[in-house]
């Protein structure tokens, strides 16, 4: 496709900008990561809301753009050879974004692997481990008197916690003491298990002292405070 209207996504989410990167997205941790980014690079984007309440991740124009049917996705119309780049999947957007601004992801060959080593370790661990739990704590998973998965997700986002606190002992940020894709793949979770699951006390948050610290150093920040309400919902 040559042009960002040659998208059916852009027939239910008109491009305001269609310069701009368009975000189709929600404010949900993995949602967040993402306007964080868009954030900080200081890159021009339109977002635009998926309501889950109407199920928009599952409509045709979405999953034209997301067969996965989840959020974030984005459309870059000024992609790879000037032409529109199509991504889904929130840690592979990060590094995307982070190479095209040049921002928050180091050319130094070590830090670079060190940075994508901790976001893979969001992807692979504490995203699904976190989300799992607070579905056993929080949502329906509650009523299931067999408490085995519950226990389960509960012990593994203790033990996860317990290695972000080891990799940030005498550190502010996780790669070289500079903010990076690498903690803005993490805090978005960690506010999340927090906050939205009230689980701080059963994970004994306050154990982590390393990672109180560091969420809070990641919140304050400016951009990050503005992105947990981009986009609105609806």
């Amino acid at each position: 496709m040559d042009t960002l209207q040659d998208y059916l996504i852009t027939r239910k989410w008109p491009p305001k900008n269609p310069q701009a990167i368009q975000l189709y997205s929600l404010p949900t941790p993995n949602g967040v990561k993402v306007s964080a980014m868009l954030e900080e690079s200081g890159l021009p984007y339109d977002a635009h809301t998926v309501n889950f309440a109407t199920n928009d991740q599952k409509s045709p124009e979405f999953l034209s753009l997301n067969p996965n049917n989840k959020i974030p996705a984005i459309i870059d119309p000024e992609g790879p050879g000037g032409k529109p780049m199509p991504l889904f999947e929130s840690g592979a957007i990060l590094i995307y974004l982070a190479e095209k601004s040049g921002k928050l992801l180091s050319a130094d060959p070590v830090e670079r692997m060190q940075t994508l080593q901790w976001l893979m370790f969001q992807m692979g661990g504490i995203g699904p481990m976190f989300g799992q739990f607070g579905f056993f704590h929080k949502f329906a998973g509650k009523e299931i008197e067999d408490k085995t998965a519950f226990n389960r997700y509960r012990d593994e986002s203790i033990r996860l916690l317990g290695v972000l606190d080891k990799g940030l002992e005498g550190k502010d940020y996780l790669v070289g003491n500079s903010y990076s894709i690498a903690d803005i793949s993490i805090w978005p979770w960690v506010r999340t298990l927090v906050d939205f699951y009230e689980a701080e006390d059963i994970v004994g948050f306050d154990d982590f002292s390393n990672v109180d610290a560091w969420f809070d150093r990641c919140f304050e920040r400016p951009a990050s405070m503005r992105a947990i309400n981009i986009p609105p919902r609806a």
